[in-house]
């Protein structure tokens, strides 16, 4: 499958790992929380932060998705990546307006 590129900036927020998780990766692997937590080796309780969007997908959490879907954990972490950026962006917004580009042409000589 190919990778596309992402226009920045995005106008709304992208989706979370966690929501893709919970709505696409566990049903189609028929896969009920408390059964996907025990293969991953965490705790329902840290899964289920995971699926409610209120917690990130650490590189070790991405390891585990990764190894048990099968798709490894480079898509997890872009995914959260992604996330963090936009959300980071939206707080900084204002104060990113205030910095102008460095020129950075060089003299040839």
């Amino acid at each position: 499958m190919a990778e596309y590129s992402v226009k920045r900036p995005l106008k709304r927020a992208p989706v979370h790992p966690g929501e893709i998780l919970r709505e696409d990766v566990l049903p189609s692997l028929e896969l009920s929380v408390s059964e996907a937590a025990r293969r991953l080796g965490v705790s329902r309780q840290q899964l289920h932060r995971v699926l409610a969007c209120t917690h990130p997908i650490t590189i070790e959490m991405a390891l585990r998705i990764g190894k048990l879907v099968g798709n490894g954990p480079g898509l997890w972490l872009r995914l959260q990546q992604a996330c963090d950026l936009w959300r980071v962006e939206q707080s900084l917004k204002d104060e990113l307006a205030e910095i102008s580009p460095a020129n950075l042409t060089h003299s040839q000589g």
